[in-house]
């Protein structure tokens, strides 16, 4: 009788231990995709916003200062780079791990790409130490221009651990279907941004005026407040990830596991930064102005991309989890939905770029002759964005289902198969307008091969289940 109690005692232990059934496989799809979605977009937004207000206090400089941070932005996307496809190589197999209910495999996934992200974060530190200055001369001789630039470069790289943790703890908190959480990090990062932009830039309440500098120091500040935070949460929220030091090794086939998934993504950012770089190249040959059109249109489109990777962050956790569950109808669901939402998105931006381009052009103190040039801009490459939203939203359905090399081949094909040598070709015209309709040319084929991928997939994977 002791014996059956005992057992039946053992019993009651191991299912209060069990984590309870993740909300990603029961709650309605349309419920669940908001709920998870709505929280990244806030705080992308809020992070866009710190992006462009970066840049619009930089711009009271002048107008190199504004060039210099705008050339920092292929370097700066590099980390991006690094941090997101290994969190989306973490998120896509952790959340898999979820809908398969190996709770040690969940784990192993979350060290690892802590492991992992700050391996990221030490080849960083090495370009900030030996390769800004290298960086900039390779791009203008304009000594003012690098002399910002090398200042502010220097210090976003050398401290860039703060980016690197904040990172891979939200997305451990993202995998969980925990959003809310991240959103909270990312967002407390950027208000502390916020603040401390125009106090360190311009020296206000007795703090020394540091311009540029201060700049990258109200960001890495920013971010390692967030950092920390994303730590905090996970140890104390996020219980069906386990945390631990004692005991730990790296795994390799775990890594590897990861970066099967992340590196196609980190291919996909990477080849972004060499667009920019190139297209930096191409704009300069016209005027420094030039290069700062295009640097703020990355800033202002950022407020309508970012709620469309927010989106998508909440939508991975989502495909992940019931791929692995098997889970054929709300994964569709899912997708459809997702892709109505990004579509709408961009609509707007679209409105509001075809209309008021001037309006957000004089937000950074342009003068006329950037206005004349940055209004047909943004009024140009605005025109893909619709095609945009929608091939966003499919290349990250690739990304969950362990297939990113069809995303890897989509940005290949876009940005430096047509983008770029469109871009080239259309300079030697001799108008600068004339460049901004490579975005438009580029955004057409990615449709075209991103819908023939999406078809083999959905063949090959989807109706498979």
């Amino acid at each position: 009788m002791t014996e059956e109690k005992r057992i039946d005692n053992n019993e009651i232990t191991q299912q209060q231990e069990m984590p309870k059934e993740n909300k990603m496989g029961t709650m309605p799809v349309n419920q669940l995709l908001i709920s998870m979605s709505l929280p990244m977009m806030i705080s992308m937004l809020v992070q866009a916003l710190y992006n462009v207000v970066d840049s619009i206090f930089v711009a009271r400089i002048n107008e190199n200062a504004l060039t210099a941070v705008s050339l920092a932005f292929p370097i700066q996307s590099l980390m991006i780079a690094l941090g997101g496809g290994t969190g989306v190589g973490v998120n896509a197999l952790l959340s898999r791990a979820l809908g398969e209910k190996d709770y040690d495999k969940v784990s192993k996934a979350a060290m690892n790409g802590i492991f992992a992200s700050y391996i990221c974060y030490a080849i960083f530190l090495c370009v900030g130490v030996s390769i800004a200055k290298p960086f900039y001369l390779s791009q203008t001789q304009d000594m003012e221009i690098v002399n910002y630039g090398v200042q502010y470069l220097t210090i976003v790289c050398i401290c860039s651990f703060g980016i690197f943790t904040q990172f891979i703890f939200e997305r451990l908190l993202q995998s969980t279907g925990k959003t809310v959480y991240s959103m909270i990090t990312q967002t407390t990062g950027a208000v502390i941004n916020l603040i401390m932009d125009p106090i360190l830039i311009f020296g206000l309440f007795g703090m020394p005026k540091l311009g540029v500098a201060g700049a990258a120091l109200a960001t890495i500040f920013g971010q390692i407040v967030a950092g920390i935070m994303a730590i905090t949460m996970n140890l104390k929220k996020n219980t069906e990830v386990r945390l631990y030091l004692k005991g730990y090794r790296p795994s390799w086939t775990t890594i590897k596991q990861i970066y099967v998934v992340g590196i196609p993504s980190i291919i996909m950012q990477s080849i972004g930064s060499v667009m920019v770089y190139g297209l930096n190249k191409i704009l300069i040959t016209f005027s420094s102005t030039a290069t700062a059109v295009f640097g703020v249109y990355f800033k202002l489109q950022s407020f309508i991309f970012m709620p469309v990777f927010g989106l998508n962050n909440g939508m991975v956790p989502i495909i992940a989890f019931n791929y692995g569950a098997r889970n054929k109808a709300r994964m569709l669901q899912t997708i459809k939905l997702a892709a109505t939402y990004a579509v709408s998105i961009m609509l707007l931006g679209v409105v509001v770029f075809q209309f008021l381009p001037d309006k957000l052009l004089l937000l950074f103190d342009a003068s006329e002759f950037m206005l004349g040039m940055g209004v047909p801009a943004l009024r140009i490459i605005s025109v893909h964005f619709c095609l945009a939203g929608f091939c966003i939203v499919i290349g990250s359905v690739f990304q969950a289902l362990g297939n990113g090399v069809y995303s890897m081949v989509v940005s290949i094909c876009r940005q430096l198969l047509v983008l770029l040598p469109v871009a080239y070709l259309l300079s030697k015209l001799g108008n600068v307008n004339y460049v901004w309709w490579a975005f438009p040319i580029a955004e057409c084929m990615s449709l075209a091969v991103t819908l023939f991928f999406f078809a083999r997939i959905k063949k090959q994977v989807i109706d498979q289940l």
